[in-house]
């Protein structure tokens, strides 16, 4: 075949042959579908609408769905190549069962009577909070809601958190401590309407392309973009502020203190819908325009034309991401940017939100019903009445239900550390990978007991190392919903049956409640995450996240529909809704809380033995760990390895060049052979590197560095040095 074709005769008639489709026209006979389905992307939290066309039981095709409201039938390259994931190599096929050294399959019945049995075994010996549980945010949120009740009233564990905590907590905890609960208070639209939209720590056109779309909507007004980095999204900015890492904090409170001294602030907003005003006034005159731009690196007439900009717009829009998310200040960073938008009285009304877009593709749903950070529909732990409600709900009693919630993400690591945590079970993420600080992960998952890692793909980093390997369902596999950025719920649809012995992590929850004996109390005659969704509905009904007037009919129908959505709601599902229109907020007296906040340098400074701080990221080619996109050949060849940013200075003075081979060394560890790409959108003094890639795994150089409030990563500085990369066998000179 390799001759033929290499003389000529072998044209690949076959594969490049072309047949004319009803809807798509003439297109590739291998993307000729019979059917299409209509789901949501599985990747970002845009919650993009598609169809997966489907031929056989094989998907052969995507496009954006025309009519869906989020995305308008465009896709980002990762939608647009998402069916080769169902088919790619490396899927998890069978249940896997570490026995003599290695993993041999078993059957589902052994692989579920094993778990519980081990599980089980451990809590005897070590008590029940010996037992962690680490899931996702790319479930569906029938799944997590079953998961939830599953891990906390059946295996009886609080300690059971998400990756989501490395991602989106400070969101969260950032919104809590403002307005007393979570929940993004604007949507899309705002992004389109604000005349004045300012962009913070958010590189949208690599980590939600589609939201870019907004941005050319933009008829008129002033996109800000304030970032370490020139990134593509900067390049589409009116006024870029190319600030200091991790002086973020101190930019807010400055602003603040200008929004204040120029009268540039609604008081008529802050009286009736806020408290703090005076300690926030008096906290925030220490942040001068000279000493936030010593901090910054901005010039001072920089600093008071966007405070101008920010305080005379008759609508602004603060939307943010990993940037500002990824520190140890980070929760109190969401509070400045809150506070901006109090003080300002843009909050509620078009084109006016504080807006936190999120990870990943259902990270807003296991924040509403996952159970792990709080109760089901943002209720407390701490909360006699909340868990009395929830009790009277489900039918159980109330002293059941914890009283606080469990270790957080990285807690459960250093409980595993301590000797504390024995079995780990870990759904749907791919640690080794995306934890920071991996010597620290590692050593605590070398003292389990028992570790059951369930994924759709085998081998990864992390399945390699389980006892216990189950093969699950994917995008695409399976039903339920996804709840976006914005709000929105929409349907995921199974368009393919799951490869081999694959199950959805729905049935597994289930098929493990059975072996612990839980599954007639928890999930009284459950089969479908239809079952699920119903229940959610009453359990969410008159909170803020109120689901109970949706149905999966009406969801599909108008392409998502937004939360809060009650039974009584008379607006029709496509209506616009934002939250806190009215000025009352979920605090006990209904008013926000204006926070006072400080600024420090972030916690590991550059040194003379690593004297510059390194940055991390994405690129628009890959998702997290790649354990998906690495495996969609195009989108691989697109971007098949890491890189590192330096700026032509820092090389200079280096003696490194362009596509040179580098390492890159930290106080914990080296990620060696990085090809060095100089160029003048990173600053001197920084240098960045994605986080996708296990060849080169950049959180072997990453801090042990957490936000005290919501336990999320500083991910984003650390103090590093590069050194040309030895090869084997020479020297370097």
């Amino acid at each position: 075949m390799r001759i033929a074709r290499t003389l000529g005769l072998d044209i690949l008639k076959e594969k490049y042959a072309y047949a004319s489709d009803e809807e798509a026209g003439y297109i590739s006979t291998q993307r000729v579908a019979e059917r299409w389905v209509r789901t949501t992307c599985g990747y970002c939290s845009v919650g993009c609408g598609m169809q997966i066309g489907v031929r056989g039981n094989q998907a052969v095709a995507v496009r954006g769905d025309e009519d869906h409201p989020v995305n308008r039938g465009k896709l980002c390259p990762k939608g647009l190549s998402e069916h080769h994931t169902l088919a790619a190599a490396g899927r998890a096929l069978h249940p896997l069962l570490r026995k003599h050294g290695k993993l041999q399959r078993v059957t589902w019945d052994a692989a579920m009577q094993t778990m519980a049995a081990r599980l089980r075994d451990v809590q005897k010996k070590y008590g029940a909070q010996s037992v962690g549980v680490l899931s996702t945010g790319q479930m569906v949120t029938e799944e997590f809601y079953t998961l939830g009740k599953l891990v906390q009233l059946g295996l009886g564990t609080r300690n059971y958190d998400g990756n989501t905590t490395l991602c989106m907590s400070t969101a969260v905890a950032g919104y809590k401590r403002s307005f007393g609960s979570d929940g993004p208070p604007g949507c899309y639209d705002d992004l389109e309407q604000a005349e004045v939209l300012f962009l913070i720590g958010a590189n949208i056109a690599e980590n939600h392309p589609i939201l870019c779309q907004r941005l050319e909507a933009r008829r008129s007004g002033t996109v800000i973009v304030a970032d370490p980095r020139v990134t593509k999204t900067a390049m589409m900015a009116d006024l870029f502020l190319p600030v200091q890492p991790r002086s973020d904090l101190a930019l807010l409170n400055g602003l603040a203190h200008l929004l204040i001294e120029n009268n540039w602030i609604d008081h008529n907003y802050i009286e009736r819908h806020t408290q703090g005003f005076d300690a926030l006034r008096a906290h925030v005159a220490q942040y001068t325009p000279t000493r936030v731009a010593e901090i910054t690196g901005l010039p001072v007439a920089q600093l008071q034309k966007t405070a101008r900009l920010l305080g005379t717009a008759r609508s602004a829009c603060i939307a943010w991401t990993m940037g500002v998310n990824h520190s140890s200040k980070g929760t109190e960073t969401v509070n400045a940017i809150n506070n901006l938008a109090l003080l300002t009285g843009n909050v509620g009304r078009a084109g006016s939100s504080p807006f936190s877009i999120t990870g990943q593709c259902n990270a807003m749903g296991t924040r509403e019903s996952g159970f792990t950070s709080g109760l089901p529909g943002y209720r407390k732990f701490e909360s006699e009445t909340d868990r009395a409600e929830m009790a009277a709900l489900w039918g159980i009693d109330a002293a059941r239900i914890p009283t606080a919630r469990g270790l957080a993400y990285p807690d459960i690591v250093e409980a595993m550390v301590r000797k504390e945590i024995r079995a780990l079970w870990i759904v749907a993420t791919n640690p080794i990978v995306s934890f920071p600080n991996l010597d620290v992960l590692l050593q605590g998952l070398n003292n389990l007991e028992f570790l059951v890692v369930q994924d759709g793909f085998h081998p990864t980093p992390t399945t390699t190392l389980a006892h216990m390997v189950l093969p699950a369902a994917i995008w695409g596999e399976k039903e339920g919903t996804y709840t976006n950025s914005e709000r929105r719920v929409s349907k995921v649809n199974r368009a393919v049956t799951p490869p081999a012995e694959a199950r959805t992590d729905f049935d597994i929850f289930l098929n493990l409640a059975r072996e612990l004996g839980c599954a007639e109390e928890l999930f009284p005659g459950w089969s479908t995450p239809q079952d699920a969704f119903n229940e959610w509905k009453r359990v969410s009904a008159g909170r803020l996240c109120d689901y109970s007037g949706m149905d999966y009919a009406a969801i599909e129908a108008s392409g998502g529909i937004q939360w809060p959505y009650s039974a009584s709601t008379e607006d029709a599902p496509q209506s616009t809704r934002r939250l806190y229109a009215s000025g009352q907020f979920q605090t006990e007296d209904g008013k926000a809380k204006l926070l006072c906040t400080d600024w420090e340098p972030f916690p590991e400074q550059p040194s003379e033995e690593f004297p510059l701080v390194l940055n991390t990221g994405r690129t628009v080619e890959h998702w997290h760990t790649r354990t998906k996109t690495g495996a969609v050949p195009i989108l691989h060849n697109l971007s098949p390895r890491a890189w590192l940013e330096m700026n032509p200075r820092d090389a200079s003075r280096l003696r490194l060049r362009a596509h040179d081979k580098v390492d890159v060394v930290s106080a914990r560890g080296t990620v060696r052979g990085v090809e060095l790409r100089v160029t003048e959108i990173i600053a001197p003094g920084q240098v960045f590197m994605p986080f996708h890639f296990a060849e080169t795994n950049v959180n072997q150089v990453t801090q042990s560095a957490f936000d005290p409030i919501s336990r999320e990563p500083n991910y984003k500085q650390c103090a590093v040095r590069i050194e040309k990369t030895v090869e084997h066998g020479s020297r370097r000179a």
